[in-house]
């Protein structure tokens, strides 16, 4: 009789409390959780030419490298003060402002140009000059087809190293050759030029050494074991700029990379 009791008196204490329950649950389950919207709200709009948008992940190295050009020269057009930090979404000059495109050339001829004693010096040799202007077209033509087959394909390279090539260039696997070798074998400059890079802070290159050799073209040479060149040295053909290594690599080998105006074509078109 006593447990009875108690157990209604349970009941009506606890039915309530069910009931208010019941209902918090039900209003949980039907009300969705809210959602944080992150993304800035903003549509980004295209770059102009010569221009790029900072990604995530992305360095002022690597930019550097796929546009051809030095990352001390985007840092100084952009006026960076760390090479180091660049920020998402930031858009920053990849090529030379016209007024740092003029070469030493242009402006010497330039000079020239507006020289009283070189107009007047123009003028006299003009006057002298009687020669016969060539009537066979074709011929001229010639000449002009010759001196494309001298200078195509824009650059002559000599080998970075005497070893073989044991893996070729892939547009998308592989953005140069590798070249196999002991480590300590010389690794040379395929052509003048100024060092723009020395060090490893590119990721999967190792120890690395990259060569500007004109406003077109940049070699690579990558997993070093030792690198006999800093930023700012001027190499000759030929020259040792490295030892062969295996830094951030499987093996020993050369990674050897040619850039036409920053996007990788494949080296051995270009080497003897």
């Amino acid at each position: 009789m006593k447990l009875n009791r108690l157990f209604r008196r349970l009941l009506i204490v606890l039915l309530p409390m069910a009931a208010v329950l019941l209902q918090v649950g039900c209003a949980t389950r039907s009300t969705p959780a809210p959602v944080v919207d992150r993304s800035s709200g903003r549509s980004l709009e295209p770059v102009a030419p010569g221009y790029y948008r900072v990604k995530r992940g992305d360095t002022l190295l690597r930019i550097a490298l796929d546009h051809g050009q030095s990352h001390r020269d985007i840092a100084e057009w952009n006026g960076i003060a760390d090479v180091n930090v660049i920020e998402v979404d930031q858009v920053i000059r990849v090529a030379p402002p016209k007024s740092a495109s003029v070469s030493k050339v242009e402006v010497r001829q330039e000079k020239a140009a507006n020289d009283p004693k070189s107009k007047d010096l123009k003028g006299k040799l003009d006057k002298q000059d009687k020669s016969p202007k060539l009537a066979d077209n074709k011929s001229s033509n010639d000449n002009v087809d010759k001196a494309k087959d001298v200078t195509e394909p824009g650059i002559r390279l000599s080998w970075p190293s005497k070893g073989d090539v044991i893996d070729r260039f892939d547009d998308t696997k592989n953005k140069g050759i590798d070249i196999s070798g002991k480590a300590g074998d010389p690794v040379q400059s395929a052509a003048d030029g100024k060092v723009v890079y020395a060090g490893n802070s590119l990721r999967g290159y190792g120890n690395l050494v990259i060569v500007k050799h004109d406003n077109t073209y940049l070699t690579a040479y990558a997993h070093n074991k030792t690198l006999l060149v800093k930023e700012g040295d001027t190499v000759k053909k030929a020259q040792k700029i490295a030892e062969m290594g295996n830094t951030d690599a499987d093996r020993v080998k050369l990674h050897f990379e040619l850039r036409k105006n920053g996007k990788p074509v494949d080296p051995t078109t270009y080497l003897p």
